[in-house]
């Protein structure tokens, strides 16, 4: 195996950030003694995020045993996910914006059980893959307030904004927010442009439209608004291991909340 020198793009302030979260875990654990310092551990923990690392890699890299790798892994994963915002507190946050912007992003997995059939949940036809659902909010310039836990990706985006009480959260705290046109009806405070396709409640079949003028400008409004929103989604998916997730689909929410974590706190 050989062994060579690298880099990542992360803030030293994001290691830092870790580390101290890590010696306070041991404290509480009353840990005396680990191969690996809370330095180090926390640069294991970077690694697997930010560049995707394999668990072989990193035994070679820190020089220790898979079994060690795993179990560290695991351990500041938990640590810094349980520092994640609840949506309460990130609802509080919004409050002090202008308006904020909801979307939906997709995360792509591999470990689904296809044999059995139970596949079918996470997999996403607008995708054509099997993904994760993780709705996003974030401010008018694009930066992350708050990420949900994962859900099947064939989940509807407004179903899963609903199921994590989005819509009411930001209804009762008189947020408006704005979303694409997968989010219509979704909630009194979110504004989703006009659809071009409407829906024939008697043939349930979907009869396109020409919109007028005014509806045009507003469709254009609310797109410039929202943009950003994807500065959001897309930091969240510099960390590479996001982009395909190769550990069990129930594992997606503990990852997502880490990097929110990390995020927040750069």
């Amino acid at each position: 195996m050989l062994v060579y020198r690298s880099g990542m793009n992360v803030s030293t302030r994001s290691l830092r950030f870790v580390t101290n979260a890590l010696r306070t875990h041991r404290r509480q654990l009353k840990t005396r003694w680990r191969v690996l310092s809370s330095h180090q551990q926390a640069l294991m923990l970077l690694a697997y995020l930010k560049k995707g690392e394999t668990y072989r890699d990193l035994d070679v890299g820190f020089g220790v045993g898979a079994t060690t790798t795993y179990r560290y892994l695991r351990e500041a994963l938990q640590v810094v996910a349980a520092l994640a915002p609840s949506l309460e507190q990130a609802i509080q946050t919004a409050a002090e914006k202008a308006y904020v912007i909801l979307d939906g992003t997709l995360l792509r997995i591999d470990r689904v059980a296809m044999a059995s059939g139970g596949d079918r949940i996470y997999y996403s036809g607008k995708a054509k893959a099997h993904v994760v659902n993780v709705q996003v909010i974030s401010d008018p310039v694009g930066r992350l307030i708050w990420a949900s836990p994962a859900l099947p990706g064939a989940r509807h985006d407004a179903g899963a904004a609903r199921e994590h009480g989005i819509p009411n959260a930001l209804a009762t705290a008189g947020i408006d927010a704005f979303a694409d046109t997968a989010y219509i009806g979704a909630g009194p405070t979110i504004t989703a442009p006009f659809r071009r396709l409407r829906q024939d409640r008697g043939t349930h079949l979907f009869q396109r439209r020409e919109l007028s003028v005014g509806q045009k400008a507003v469709n254009t409004s609310i797109s410039q608004m929202r943009a950003p929103g994807e500065r959001a989604n897309a930091d969240l998916k510099s960390w590479r291991i996001l982009r395909k997730s190769r550990s069990s689909p129930a594992h997606a929410t503990i990852l997502v909340n880490a990097l929110q974590t990390l995020i927040l706190n750069r």
